[in-house]
């Protein structure tokens, strides 16, 4: 299974996210569907030859008595949050004292958290006060039904990340070279194994040999990568020790059940969060995956995960012409353009090839995917400013939106 980074392309049919963590080719997606190991709206067991169905009650009883459950997802797909929130439903009905910890939010953020579970909030209130389209900035419709659960049945609310300023100083500077009265609390992260710094690798070589940049070989020698690491073993240690931090003893008898949202790529193969909370002491944990259909019946691996549970193809939209006609890409902490799309909206709009985004209305985009979620919310007809560097000159664009017809 070879590993990509993440590429998006811009456009009104549900911007394609061509490469992850668990992304398959169009042609698996085609022949997913007929092959035997996948049954739809239900629960499979990887393994080598073929993969086990198991019944949904049994696997739910069965990973509700462990101490922690961790729930995947791919950001930008809402069937996965659907997922996650059937799934929180049935662990809560084995296991009704629970702790939902959520990867979206900072720990400066935890109070905010309390007065929402507490019902002390709007919804608008509680977006705002979590600078949601700062934080995270993926539509808030995908997790509002997981975060309204949690509040009708006043579940606790864990904000298990650390500020998106922390990592990126580690990946830009390593961990030693930021200050420990700047690390936000966290221990040192445990040492990654080797077929996670694998995995990271290939992401990361991808990332830096992209178009006009130098191709980084296998073995090489590279502090860079080595901050890299550093940076998504930060973001693994700060959801483990914010899950860890609930696992004290039983209050009246009663121990909760600690549960997990977050990337998938955070937990796939034991890796990432599972890895970090064992070398904190803990082994009773389940990870569980939704697997969307582009994920073939090959890539369901030994190991992948406790169980995946497999979800029906979702209905297809009719094609649109492309709204914006650019292809962007995360490059170096930043966001790069990689294509535009001749006669397209990016190009009237004076987008180039190898533009960097330094504002996207009034504020540094985060990620590709934040880029992505500001252009879907643009109404018709509007006007939407951006600054982009270009080689050593910063210059303002506006993107236009035509008028709907």
């Amino acid at each position: 299974m070879k590993f990509k980074p993440y590429l998006w392309s811009i456009s009104a049919t549900g911007l394609a996210l061509i490469a992850g963590l668990a992304i398959a080719t169009a042609d698996k997606r085609k022949t997913a569907a007929a092959e035997s190991c996948v049954v739809a709206n239900g629960w499979l067991e990887p393994a080598a030859a073929k993969s086990r169905s198991i019944p949904a009650n049994k696997l739910l009883a069965s990973v509700a008595e462990r101490d922690f459950v961790l729930l995947g997802e791919q950001h930008a797909d809402a069937d996965h949050h659907r997922w996650q929130a059937q799934t929180l439903a049935g662990l809560h009905a084995y296991r009704p004292e629970m702790v939902i910890g959520f990867e979206m939010f900072p720990r400066r953020l935890q109070p905010v958290l309390d007065r929402w579970v507490e019902g002390k909030l709007t919804v608008r209130e509680f977006l705002t006060q979590t600078d949601w389209d700062k934080v995270w900035n993926f539509p808030p419709e995908l997790y509002l039904p997981l975060f309204e659960f949690a509040r009708i049945n006043r579940i606790p609310i864990i904000a298990l990340n650390v500020d998106r300023s922390l990592t990126k100083a580690i990946g830009e500077k390593g961990w030693d070279n930021v200050p420990a009265a700047e690390r936000a609390g966290l221990s040192r992260p445990a040492p990654p194994v080797a077929a996670y710094r694998d995995i990271l690798f290939s992401i990361y070589r991808e990332h830096a040999s992209g178009p006009g940049r130098q191709a980084v070989k296998p073995g090489q020698a590279d502090k860079r990568f080595e901050a890299f690491v550093e940076a998504q073993l930060t973001w693994d240690r700060a959801m483990a020790e914010g899950l860890a931090s609930r696992a004290g003893p039983a209050k009246n008898g009663r121990k909760p059940l600690i549960v997990g949202i977050m990337g998938n790529g955070h937990l796939r193969y034991g890796h990432g969060v599972p890895h970090q909370l064992r070398t904190l002491g803990f082994t009773q944990i389940a990870t569980l995956l939704p697997r969307s259909e582009e994920m073939a019946c090959d890539d369901l691996d030994p190991g992948l995960a406790d169980a995946v549970f497999s979800l029906p193809a979702a209905a297809l939209l009719p094609p649109q012409p492309p709204r914006l006609g650019v292809a962007l890409e995360d490059a170096e902490g930043s966001v790069r353009v990689q294509s535009v799309t001749a006669g397209s909206l990016a190009e009237r709009s004076g987008f180039v090839v190898g533009d960097r985004l330094i504002e996207v209305a009034g504020s540094p985009p985060i990620n590709t995917m934040s880029v992505i979620a500001i252009i879907r919310r643009q109404p018709p007809g509007t006007w939407l400013p951006l600054r982009v560097q270009r080689g050593e000159t910063a210059l303002d664009l506006v993107v236009r939106f035509p008028a709907k017809t």
